[in-house]
């Protein structure tokens, strides 16, 4: 049993990296071909793809848009760089969540194991950009969700309230529904395993990208980084720790 375990866990890690990465990229292009289709980049695929270093192959943290926002702003399209600026969760992060919440119906259908743990990590990273995003970095004065608040002229609170609500049902059904359907159909319910699965799942959003706001992001955006790692974090795991229930209704 244990030997069979190992491959099980160097796949779990290669498949987290690609999700993780994946997720990013699909972030980091909606703004490029936003910007592109809006007439305010001329190459959708010019991002700043950063340096070779363990880091930036590891995390992508390099890499970036590569969008120019001054010259939106100066022309006094700010409502063109607000959908830009948008575009990154709501398009990338927003479009790919659907699709891994659909790719996991299937696999599971078909029973497919592989691709339904798959299209599960893809679905976490999902969810993780949707909180690092709203609200941990909304009450900031730089970055995607200021820039939204100031191209449209409007309070941060609005940013909150209207995306606030569909990311934190995306959030409660990834923890109460897809977590614990993941577990018996991935893992057959193996205790180990799928308490590893929801260990992974609560530290990679509500610590991994629940910090994204402790450096740089002001005061606000790091209290909420703090209470998100240092409180979210373990209650979710008090939570979601697996208990023996019947099947849950279909997703």
């Amino acid at each position: 049993m244990q030997q069979r375990r190992v491959p099980f866990w160097l796949s779990l890690a290669l498949l987290l990296w690609i999700a993780h990465a994946l997720g990013y990229l699909v972030h980091e292009y909606a703004h490029s071909f936003t910007a592109w289709a809006l007439g305010c980049k001329a190459n959708p695929l010019a991002l700043d793809y950063g340096h070779l270093s363990f880091q930036n192959v590891a995390l992508l943290s390099d890499v970036d848009e590569n969008v120019d926002y001054r010259p939106i702003f100066s022309a006094g399209k700010g409502y063109l760089a607000s959908l830009v600026a948008v575009a990154g969760v709501l398009l990338g992060n927003g479009i790919f969540y659907a699709v891994s919440r659909a790719a996991y119906a299937v696999a599971k259908k078909r029973g497919r194991r592989g691709v339904g743990l798959f299209a599960f990590l893809l679905c976490m990273m999902n969810v993780g950009n949707f909180w690092c995003y709203v609200p941990i970095r909304t009450f900031t004065t730089h970055a995607d969700m200021a820039t939204l608040a100031s191209g449209l002229r409007i309070s941060p609170w609005w940013t909150l309230a209207v995306l606030g609500i569909p990311f934190t049902a995306a959030i409660l059904h990834f923890f109460t529904r897809l977590l614990p359907d993941a577990r018996r159909f991935v893992l057959h319910d193996e205790a180990g395993p799928g308490v590893a699965l929801m260990a992974l799942s609560s530290f990679v959003v509500f610590a991994f990208f629940g910090s994204a706001g402790l450096v740089g992001y002001g005061e606000v955006s790091h209290r909420m980084s703090v209470f998100s790692a240092c409180v979210l974090f373990p209650l979710a795991l008090v939570l979601c720790w697996p208990r023996r229930t019947p099947h849950a209704a279909e997703l």
